[in-house]
């Protein structure tokens, strides 16, 4: 059996359209199912909406050793406002580039890793299973990878590798989501009599001003800062000649591992008082690993080889399905490590490097070949 390079799965999988909303990863999901139960994985398909398909496949092992998962999403964000130069599902490659969205976030890492597990498919089996969660929704608040964690279908995980990108550089953790929804009521009238009435605008605009100033009382962490607060949307009224009863604005907190978000959530509602009514729409906790866990001394010492240089401790500012997969599969300790530039992420004309993409075929087959013994 021909085996497909990273790269050309990587092509394949930027061909289908899954931007979320609405997301419709079940295509991704076919796709990859095929080509891993061709090679004799056992695989396994979970919808938590139609078309919204999440896919978890299996490589027994001979036993004696907990399982090594690697983690990534099919889903993909809108493509913006902005024109693209390329064809966003176009997957051509230019100048060494392959370009198309979900390239770097996240289609080439999972990719990766498939290319390499079906390679290893065609060996003598290790001492632990090999399985690869391709998650639908991470994007909306890892909504397939949750779905997966409440259906109790995860391994029981000695390692795991969460495939986003990193520029293949092995990150320890990373910050929780905290997405808020703030609704603020007024009483509506003729615009012609606005004293009469009480402006929700006017409210809302003045709570939001507010926060601009908000600060979390919190000790920063060494590798993943301060609890950061954005506000990022505003809608208010519906016609230009009444006074608005309704405006809302959302809003987006970035966690550090100890900031409860239970404790950020009564601290915002106290700032911010009774008019201002606080639903939440997104709740992603915070990872970070230890630097002295056995197994992540063990790939710096592999990733060492590699960069000419022993990895620094460092964390990333974006959520992944870490969260609901880490509990999920009994804690294990997990590495963020996958191809592209995270800085491109969710970028027009967004792209990852064919060679970073090959490369990190490579270093998971290295990972994977030291922890089943191969």
């Amino acid at each position: 059996m021909d085996i497909p390079s990273a790269t050309e799965i990587t092509r394949d999988l930027v061909r289908i359209d899954s931007i979320n909303p609405p997301g419709t990863e079940k295509r991704c999901a076919d796709y990859l199912g095929t080509l891993l139960q061709d090679a004799g994985f056992e695989v396994n398909r979970y919808e938590y909406a139609a078309e919204r398909t999440s896919l978890i496949a299996k490589l027994e092992g001979t036993g004696g050793r907990k399982a090594i998962c690697f983690g990534g999403h099919t889903d993909v964000v809108p493509l913006g406002d902005k024109p693209w130069s390329v064809k966003p599902f176009g997957a051509d490659i230019v100048d060494g580039r392959l370009y198309g969205r979900g390239s770097c976030d996240m289609k080439s890492g999972v990719a990766a890793y498939v290319h390499m597990a079906l390679k290893l498919a065609h060996e003598q089996r290790g001492v632990a299973d090999i399985v690869l969660v391709m998650a639908a929704g991470e994007e909306t608040g890892c909504d397939g990878s949750k779905h997966l964690k409440e259906l109790g279908v995860l391994p029981d995980a000695g390692a795991m590798i969460i495939a986003e990108p990193t520029s293949n550089y092995p990150i320890l953790g990373h910050r929780g989501a905290l997405w808020l929804n703030a609704t603020v009521r007024g009483t509506t009238v003729h615009g012609s009599m606005p004293e009469l009435g009480d402006n929700a605008v006017y409210k809302a605009a003045r709570a939001i001003m507010n926060l601009e100033n908000f600060g979390f009382n919190v000790t920063p962490n060494a590798l993943l800062g301060n609890t950061t607060l954005n506000v990022g949307t505003f809608h208010g009224g519906i016609n230009i000649n009444s006074v608005p009863d309704k405006a809302t604005f959302t809003i987006d907190i970035r966690s550090i591992p100890g900031h409860m978000h239970d404790e950020i959530v009564d601290a915002l509602a106290r700032y911010l008082g009774d008019e201002v009514e606080l639903e939440r729409l997104v709740d992603v906790v915070p990872v970070l690993m230890a630097t002295d866990d056995h197994w992540v001394m063990e790939v710096f010492d592999l990733m060492e080889e590699r960069l000419g240089e022993r990895p620094q401790p460092r964390g990333a500012p974006y959520f992944t399905d870490a969260s609901a997969l880490i509990p999920a599969c009994g804690h294990p300790p997990t590495i963020i490590l996958g191809p592209g530039d995270m800085a491109l992420a969710h970028q027009t004309d967004e792209y990852c490097d064919v060679a970073m993409i090959e490369e990190a075929a490579k270093i998971y087959e290295a990972i994977t070949r030291r922890w089943c013994e191969l």
